[in-house]
């Protein structure tokens, strides 16, 4: 096999282990779906063994797949960085920082980290992508991110990954000032749905405590809500209609504290979710890693000390993965 191995079966195989499609990784690699799968057959013929179960609704690694993924990132970056140096190209002056978040996170803790980032390391540029936590998690094992500020998944997916605890936060509910549910003492859960709703998306972990919440009175979130990922329009819906918004605390952070919006008095319990970092488990970080982790900590054990809303911080660092992947 290490004889007959080629850049072009790692780089399908990244692709395929990125995209989890066939047809998409196709795309990438401006390829034909037949000259995909043909490349991955030669590969998995000299492994000797199945890398990939392709189905209906897409491909997945399997446990031999996820263990290679973890060594052709590294051998995929060498060759990279082989070809470079015997072609003459010079390393840019400006290191990148490929960061994935989820779109909570990316508009709570982010900002100000990033700010810090750019005081200490001036020459560090940073590529945000926003995604699902499972998006994210495929990108960073593929190696197309250097890490993640992301959730917790199910086993199989944490493969290969660290998880370094930074904090953990609560749903809210955040509505307009002045909206007719801040005069109710106390609010009731079904009184929240008579007024529109703005929720996560069905298979999110901010998701699942939500219809855990109303599934605990008896009660389920209504088919014609609104479901999405993005703060900016979920924060809109709300301050611009009666809308309801049940979010992370952290996401509505700024608007709560500058009275744009207001919370309702209906805390959703048990519903804490950590929020941490994520890395690959194999090779040494990077140092531009390694300085928005430090931050990261700064930040987060500020806000566990009080000084910042919407932060709680729970004992320890690690915690045993879950099978919610939002």
């Amino acid at each position: 096999m290490e004889t007959r191995l080629s850049f072009r079966h790692l780089s399908c195989f990244l692709a395929i282990a990125r995209e989890r499609h066939l047809g998409r990784a196709a795309q990438q690699l401006n390829l034909t779906q037949p000259a995909v799968s043909k490349t991955l057959a030669e590969l998995e013929s000299l492994a000797d063994v199945h890398l990939v179960e392709r189905g209906r609704h897409g491909a997945r690694l399997t446990p031999a797949g996820e263990a290679f993924l973890r060594y052709a990132v590294g051998v995929a970056q060498a060759m990279e960085s082989a070809s470079a140096a015997l072609h003459g190209v010079l390393a840019p002056a400006v290191a990148i920082l490929e960061l994935g978040a989820l779109p909570t996170v990316a508009s709570g803790v982010l900002p100000d980290a990033l700010l810090r980032l750019r005081r200490r390391q001036p020459q560090t540029g940073v590529r945000l992508h926003t995604a699902t936590n499972q998006v994210l998690l495929s990108a960073l094992k593929a190696g197309h991110l250097d890490c993640v500020v992301g959730r917790m998944a199910e086993p199989s997916m944490m493969q290969g990954l660290s998880f370094e605890l930074l904090y953990a936060e609560p749903l809210v509910m955040a509505v307009r000032p002045r909206h007719p549910l801040l005069n109710e003492r106390p609010v009731s859960p079904q009184a929240v749905l008579d007024y529109p709703l703005v929720v996560a998306p069905a298979g999110t972990v901010p998701r699942h405590h939500t219809d855990a919440f109303f599934d605990a009175h008896a009660l389920r979130v209504p088919a014609h809500c609104t479901e999405t990922l993005s703060v900016s329009v979920s924060r809109l819906l709300a301050r611009r209609s009666d809308a309801v918004w049940i979010t992370p605390e952290f996401a509505a952070r700024d608007d709560l504290a500058s009275g744009e919006l207001a919370r309702l008095n209906l805390p959703v319990s048990n519903a804490e979710e950590p929020v941490g970092l994520l890395r690959r488990s194999a090779g040494a970080p990077s140092e531009r890693v390694e300085a928005l982790a430090e931050i990261l900590r700064e930040l987060t054990q500020t806000d566990a000390r009080g000084s910042k809303p919407g932060i709680r911080k729970t004992a320890g660092r690690k915690r045993t993965p879950n099978k919610r992947t939002g």
